[in-house]
Parts: structure tokens; C-alpha cells; sequence
């Protein structure tokens, strides 16, 4: 005799969307209007998911964006792998920021970096995603760091050459290209800024402790 089976709709209920689809779609929302700026009507308009279902697949508002953040970032030691192996730390940095410069100028993507721009200016409600979104910066600028110094100690690059001075100058680099993306300033330009700033690695043997200028 056949015996019913019951199955709670709750468990192994198929799903009805596609998940890195809807992932997907709430990040490009993230980078163009900013964390706080993003509300969940918008996100289940976009992701084409309700309010409960959002909730039951990636968390609370906060866990949504951590997660769309680890997608537009992808994994940071696949980062840390292009730097440990380019050629030389000047190739690495330049190669950053054109990579840069490129991806803030998509056409099928919102304008400036994501991890620059989605949590800028936040309440103190979100304050700890602005820390989190520091911590991958710092993590990007410690690899390069850790790049610039071993050209250093192999002779590539000379002893007063600034490991520390020139990984923070390209991020610097990195976030003020994000502004003037997401301000319209076209892909030349920007392309432009990201070959005019590795100059100062030419240079860098006239480079001197600047004046202190009173103002």
C-alpha cells in the first residue's frame, strides 16, 4: 500500500528565482545609489523577490549588502595573487589603475568603485560597514605595499623609494578616480589620470620632504 508523504513547503521547497541573479541585481543597486539610499521596496522590485523571501535567503539589509559587497570586490586573495605576480610593482600598479579606471567607466555598470562610494556618508546605524569597507582597502594597500617593498629589497626599485608612500598614493589615486567617475568625467580622462600618476615613479629619486607651507 502507498503510504502519503508529508513535506513541509518550508523544507527542500524549490526555489523560484535564481539566487546570484537576484545577488547580482541588488549589488548594481548598492553601487549606484549607495547602501542607505537603497530601499528594500527597491531591492525586491529589482531582485524581483518579496520582503519575507529576501530576508530567508540573504539576511537583513546588512547582510544582503556584505554579501553584494563580496561580489563586486570577489575574492581578495585573487587580488593579493595578481600583485604577489606581476612583473615588477610598477606593472601591478599600473595595471590596478587602469584595471580601475576601466571597470568605473563601464557601460553596463553603475559609475565609481562600489567599495568607495555605496557607504561614504552613513548613519551611525551603518557606521560598520563603512569600517568593513576600510578594512578591504587597507588589505588591498597592505598587498601592494608588500609588492612595492620586495622590488625595493631585490634592487629593482632604490632604498629611498616609499613602499608605504606609493601604495597609498595609487589608493588614493583609486578613490579620487571614483569621484570624478561617478561626476560623468569620461573613460580618456580617466585613463589619463591613471598613466599621468605613475610619473611620479619616474621621479621619485628627486622626490624630497616637502615645505611646510603656513596658510
Amino acid at each position: 500500500m502507498k503510504q502519503d508523504v508529508y513535506v513541509n513547503p518550508k523544507i527542500g521547497r524549490p526555489r523560484d528565482f535564481k539566487e546570484d541573479e537576484a545577488l547580482h541585481s541588488a549589488m548594481l543597486l548598492f553601487w549606484e545609489y549607495g547602501y542607505e539610499s537603497t530601499s528594500m521596496t527597491l531591492l525586491s522590485k529589482k531582485m524581483k523577490l518579496n520582503a519575507p523571501s529576501i530576508y530567508s535567503t540573504f539576511g537583513d539589509k546588512k547582510s544582503l549588502f556584505l554579501k553584494a559587497l563580496d561580489l563586486y570586490v570577489g575574492n581578495i586573495k585573487d587580488i593579493e595573487y595578481f600583485l604577489h605576480e606581476s612583473s615588477t610593482a610598477f606593472e601591478a600598479t599600473r595595471l590596478l589603475l587602469i584595471n580601475s579606471a576601466l571597470r568605473f567607466t563601464g557601460k553596463n555598470t553603475p559609475r565609481g568603485c562600489m567599495l568607495a562610494s555605496a557607504v561614504t556618508s552613513c548613519s551611525a546605524q551603518a557606521s560598520d560597514l563603512q569600517v568593513v569597507a576600510g578594512k578591504i582597502r587597507s588589505k588591498i594597500e597592505s598587498f601592494l605595499k608588500l609588492r612595492i617593498q620586495r622590488d625595493i629589497e631585490n634592487k629593482i626599485l632604490p632604498k629611498s623609494f616609499s613602499a608605504e608612500g606609493f601604495a597609498g598614493l595609487a589608493l588614493a589615486t583609486i578613490q579620487g578616480m571614483s569621484v570624478l567617475a561617478r561626476d560623468g568625467v569620461s573613460r580618456k580622462k580617466m585613463l589619463l589620470i591613471a598613466h599621468t600618476s605613475m610619473i611620479a615613479w619616474n621621479t621619485s629619486n628627486k622626490i624630497r620632504k616637502p615645505a611646510i607651507f603656513k596658510i
